[in-house]
Formats: C-alpha cells, sequence, structure tokens
C-alpha cells in the first residue's frame, strides 16, 4: 500500500477515512492500543468456552437471531456501506450474502459437525477409537476493502458455528460499517443455556475493531488462527508471521483470473458473461476476470460484441443510483490501474473502449477498458488490476490457450466457454486454479458448494468454501479406548513372582 492511500493519522491517534466518491477525509475512527487489543483477545479467548460448551443448536439459534437484526437494519448498514465505497448493488449482495451465510452454514453444520464425531472400533474390537471435536478459541479475521462486510464475516460465520470466539479487523479504508454491526452484535443477546444467571450478548464473542496495519499484526499476535484475505504481499507477511507463532494461516489473496473462449461457444453470452465478470465492482475482486484468451477465428466477432456491450456501461460518477460502474475505492489502486495502461500503450496495446479515468470532487472512476494486441510482457497481463480493464489474445489451438492461461503466478479461479460442457470441461481440468467456471464467469461467487483450493500467489490453508469452510475451525483429538483386559503382545514382559 503507498503511503497516500493511507487514512491520515493525527497525534492522538485518529485515523480519518476518504469518502472514494469525493476524495474528502468525512469520517475517523479512533484506534485502539495494543493493549486494548490484548484485553479484548483474553476476553474473548474467556467465552469462548462458554460459547462452545453451549451446543452448536445453541450457536445456531442465536446466529440466526444476528442475521434477523441485520435484516432490521439493513438500511443503516447500506448507507455506512456505500460512503466507504461508493456503489449500491454490490453492497446490498454483501448484506444479503452475509445472510445467506449465516443460513447455509445453519444448515450443513449439523451434518458436517456430527459426521466428524464418531467412535470406530479398531484391533478386532480391543480398542475403541473416538473422536471428540474442539474449536479453536479465538480466531483472527483481517478483511479488505472491496467487499469489507461480506469478507469479514465470510469466515467469520463458520468459525462462530464451530464454537470458536472471533475478533475481526476489517481494512481502515472501509471502516463505517463497523458502528452498525457493533450495535447489531450487542443486540444479539442470549443467556448461558448451563447458567440463566449469565446473560450475554454476541458481541462478548465476536468483536469488530477498527485499525490499521498495525492493528492486525497486534491481533494476529493474539489469537489462535487467522484468516486473512488482502494481498499476496501482506499474505506472505502474515503466513511468515504465523508460522513463527505455531498457529494456523487461512489466506486468500490475489488473482489475475483467465478465461478462455473456444470458437464453439456462444459468443454472445460468452461476452456478457465475462464483461460482467471483469467490471462487477468496477473489476474490485480477487475473483474478477482480468486475462481473456480469445480463439483466433472468432476473436473479430467477440471483439465486436464485447466492445459494442462495454459501452453500454456507464459510470455512477454523477449520481450513485445511475449507472453501473463505482469508483475505484483505493487512491493506490487507482495508481496502479493507471500505470498498467500507461505501460500497456507504451508497448503496443490497442485501445477499443474506455482507457480514461473520470473524476468527480476527487473520486476516481474508471471506464470499462477493452484492449487487444497485448502480451504477457505487459503489466497488465501479469500483476493483479483490480479494475474494470478487459484485455484480449489470440491463441490457434486449445493447447495453446492452457499454456498462457497457466502462465501466471497466481491461481485463484478461470473461466472457460464452449459449445458443450465436455469440451469446456477437458480444457478446464488442465487449468491451473482452485475453481473453474464453466459456460459463467465468476461462480464462486455465488456457488459455495464446492471445496477449492487457491494456487500458486493465491493462497494458502484450506479452502473457505466446501465443508473445509467450516471444519478448519475445528481441532481433531482421538480417545483410544482399551476395553480388553488381556495383555498386549508388544509390552514388557513381566519377570514371573511367587
Amino acid at each position: 500500500m503507498k503511503k497516500k492511500d493511507l487514512p491520515e493519522i493525527n497525534s492522538n491517534q485518529i485515523l480519518n477515512v476518504r469518502n472514494p466518491r469525493t476524495g474528502e477525509n468525512d469520517y475517523k475512527f479512533e484506534l485502539p492500543t495494543d493493549l486494548e487489543i490484548q484485553h479484548k483477545c483474553i476476553s474473548l479467548r474467556q467465552m469462548h468456552f462458554v460459547w462452545q460448551k453451549a451446543g452448536l443448536d445453541f450457536r445456531i439459534e442465536i446466529l440466526n437471531q444476528f442475521a434477523e437484526n441485520i435484516e432490521i437494519f439493513r438500511q443503516e448498514i447500506m448507507i455506512s456501506l456505500t460512503l466507504d465505497t461508493g456503489r449500491i448493488s454490490e453492497s446490498e449482495l454483501e448484506i444479503r450474502g452475509v445472510i445467506d451465510c449465516i443460513k447455509r452454514w445453519s444448515d450443513s453444520a449439523p451434518v458436517l459437525m456430527n459426521s466428524e464425531n464418531r467412535e470406530i472400533i479398531a484391533m478386532n474390537g480391543r480398542v475403541i477409537s473416538h473422536r471428540i471435536q474442539s474449536s479453536y478459541p479465538l480466531v483472527g479475521v483481517i478483511s479488505p476493502w472491496n467487499f469489507p462486510l461480506l469478507l469479514s464475516f465470510i469466515d467469520a460465520v463458520p468459525a462462530l458455528l464451530a464454537g470458536c470466539a472471533v475478533i475481526i479487523k476489517p481494512s481502515e479504508l472501509t471502516p463505517r460499517f463497523i458502528e452498525p454491526l457493533k450495535k447489531i452484535l450487542k443486540m444479539t443477546v442470549w443467556k448461558n443455556p448451563h447458567n440463566q444467571t449469565e446473560e450475554y450478548s454476541l458481541s462478548d464473542i465476536c468483536a469488530l475493531v477498527p485499525g490499521d496495519g498495525n492493528i492486525g499484526h497486534a491481533i494476529a499476535n493474539n489469537v489462535d488462527a487467522v484468516c486473512f484475505t488482502g494481498s499476496v504481499n501482506t499474505g506472505k507477511k502474515v503466513a511468515v508471521f504465523c508460522a513463527e507463532r505455531f498457529i494456523p494461516a487461512f489466506l486468500e489473496l490475489g488473482g489475475k483470473d483467465p478465461v478462455i473462449v473456444l470458437e464453439s461457444a456462444d459468443l454472445d453470452l460468452a461476452s456478457s458473461a465475462i464483461l460482467w465478470g471483469a467490471t462487477a465492482n468496477a473489476g474490485q475482486s480477487c475473483l474478477s476476470i482480468e486475462r481473456i484468451y480469445v480463439q483466433k477465428s472468432v476473436s473479430q466477432k467477440f471483439l465486436e460484441l464485447l466492445v459494442k456491450k462495454a459501452k453500454v456501461l456507464k459510470l455512477n460518477n454523477a449520481e450513485i443510483l445511475e449507472g453501473q460502474i463505482g469508483p475505484i475505492i483505493s487512491v493506490a489502486q487507482a495508481e496502479i490501474i493507471k500505470n498498467q495502461l500507461v505501460d500497456a500503450a507504451r508497448n503496443g496495446a490497442v485501445l477499443h473502449c474506455g482507457g480514461e479515468f473520470a473524476s468527480n470532487s476527487g473520486g476516481n472512476w474508471c471506464l470499462p477498458t477493452v484492449l487487444t494486441n497485448v502480451n504477457h510482457g505487459m503489466k497488465i497481463m501479469t500483476e493483479e488490476t483490480f479494475g474494470p480493464i478487459l484485455p484480449i489474445m489470440e491463441f490457434q489451438t486449445p493447447d495453446e490457450a492452457i499454456s498462457m492461461a497457466n502462465d501466471s503466478d497466481f491461481g485463484l479461479s478461470a473461466a472457460v466457454f464452449a459449445g458443450d460442457l465436455a469440451e469446456a470441461q477437458e480444457v478446464a481440468a488442465q487449468l491451473e486454479a482452485g475453481a473453474v467456471s464453466v459456460n459463467d464467469a465468476c461462480l464462486t461467487a455465488f456457488v459455495h458448494s464446492g471445496s477449492k483450493s487457491p494456487l500458486k500467489n493465491s493462497g494458502l490453508g484450506t479452502s473457505r468454501m466446501g465443508h473445509g469452510g467450516l471444519l478448519r475451525f475445528l481441532r481433531q483429538q482421538t480417545l483410544l479406548l482399551n476395553q480388553s483386559s488381556i495383555r498386549a503382545p508388544w509390552w514388557h514382559s513381566e519377570a514371573k513372582t511367587n
């Protein structure tokens, strides 16, 4: 992160937060101290035992109460999110995404956790192997600015259902939603089922704290496991720090997601899906389409369709309710996008639409930009862009396309379009990516049932999707119960006694 992208800090340790639509610092918050973080973590860890002992059914009930309270305060959350991010529809999706996340895990957790807790008879009935689950006492969640609400709770919800206490640090660039969420956590009250005189709130087991990278470091230093979503550079530092502490780190990092369009594909369908996949949330998503490979025989037709559709999309710089493309939230990211466009133009890229930044009293908006004549020597084809940029390269054969798509330091997700599923699946299976959408784009944003491992620099640790998204928060203990009085043959022989 560049210096100018950091909120200003005054002598009272107050962070000023920039509005991405106006460029003005119109919000501020006080940084907690390291000691306050330490005390908060001690308190949360102590509450973990009450929360875990309460049982899964009880935790499901409280989390669903939390979801109902989010619905009640939906408008207040929306206002905070739109001020932080400058867009509407994606903020609505975030709120719905958290509620759906709670309901989805509430439905699946009983089956998952029950199936892992079972007895196995071993050694011809001599020993019973009994598995016990215990949750990590305290999980730290460090989340980014592109989807501030959703990515704060996408890991926190399954951790809470598993029985963990959770402390969440959202990005210092998008912290406004913390206030309404802290209020909702506080009003989600519950009584200890084992001692009805003890009354708590969800805020006693799930804390939201504002702060910068230093606060994230303090959290990582006081928890038992870390979930981090963010840049590769910071993610590597988190991984090293957690390794030194000997605690698990679950990392979801950057992407440079490719899409392959074969000549048999429905080009109208492909161009629409790819345009959405590259420009939703102004391209500010780790799973955004950032590289497009099209078979040469259909590349011109695909280009015409894509440019025609891209030109229809409008910025919401004049009015937030008008236009599909919101502002680039981070000042530093806007500079990265501009630098990549300059580098591409300098090295011969051909611009078909977009390529310009618009401003509104200090905000940064980027028009959907379609480029051709690009290559892997350009930053725009190798470095994460995080903007609504659609660079296109041609290929002759599917093998060539697979080779180009795999020529990347990233391996988060990808997409393939072809005339039939079997043809697309054959290509998809050869891509070095944790998940591949077939005849669609960015399906992992909506389909969470399949486990996926981020490859290369795109992440580390168990998938947050599929069964592992919850089971990774459970530690396994096995009790080996000897139910026989017969001596084991491997014991030391004993001297005979009179």
